[in-house]
């Protein structure tokens, strides 16, 4: 595992987009996992920027999300699929319908989420998977205590985490949806190549958990030890409570 402390943001989507432009470049058809959240905003941003000067196309690419709400209403602003069209889908060359997420609308939340894995098994598989992480260590929304080998689900978020994305919902806690359906740990596991971003203070006690503490469902994030090929790109704040000689 790569840990990368970055002066600037601009530093992390640079390095994240070099390796997509390539990846493209190699492969087309590649199929990237994306991320929604603040944290992978300034990548979306310099890849849209690298689409408009030319330099890459995701035409013949396709796309997974990571996770989604379940309940809110289909043009819900803060739906995650919505979320991801603004920030990034719409700004550069996907084909119809090639960025997929799960499905929060439907009345059978667990089937989809098999039929999601499924998918995701049938267009070969994540070949870059980006990620954030939560201040209690979560990755998508596999909360403490998630299996390492735990599949897309639907879940109940924690106190912590609906505390923590109420900023995107007014402040109001209550207007944040009480579950969701998510990659599992073991299928986020299965994507050939994997970038952690984590910015912040609130991140700090996750990241020093994940580079310094010992792999534990406790810490979803720490799990990425399982992983052969991880990067994780910090700012400063969320690596402020690790050691000086790993920082």
């Amino acid at each position: 595992m790569d840990v990368i402390i970055a002066r600037e943001i601009n530093q992390i989507a640079q390095t994240i987009a070099d390796e997509i432009e390539q990846l493209l470049r190699d492969k087309p058809t590649a199929v990237l996992g994306l991320a929604t959240g603040s944290s992978p905003l300034a990548v979306y941003d310099e890849l849209a920027r690298r689409y408009e000067a030319g330099r890459i196309s995701f035409a013949n690419a396709r796309a997974f999300m990571l996770d989604e709400y379940v309940g809110l209403p289909a043009d819900h602003p803060e739906r995650y699929f919505n979320v991801i069209m603004r920030d990034f889908v719409s700004k550069v060359d996907f084909a119809a319908d090639a960025v997929r997420g799960p499905d929060g609308l439907t009345d059978d939340p667990q089937a989809a989420a098999i039929e999601y894995d499924k998918a995701i098994a049938a267009a070969g598989g994540i070949d870059l998977q980006i990620l954030g992480v939560g201040s209690n260590g979560h990755i998508a929304f596999n909360e403490p205590g998630s299996a390492k080998d735990s599949r897309t689900r639907m879940l109940g978020l924690t106190a912590q985490t609906r505390r923590d994305n109420s900023r995107f919902f007014d402040n109001v806690v209550d207007a944040v949806p009480t579950h969701c359906v998510s990659q599992g740990l073991g299928t986020i596991l299965e994507a050939r190549r994997i970038y952690l971003i984590a910015l912040g203070k609130a991140k700090a006690a996750a990241i020093h958990q994940l580079v310094e503490g010992q792999v534990s469902v406790d810490w979803p994030v720490t799990l990425l030890h399982e992983h052969s090929k991880v990067s994780v790109l910090l700012d400063d704040e969320a690596a402020s409570l690790l050691s000086a000689t790993v920082a």
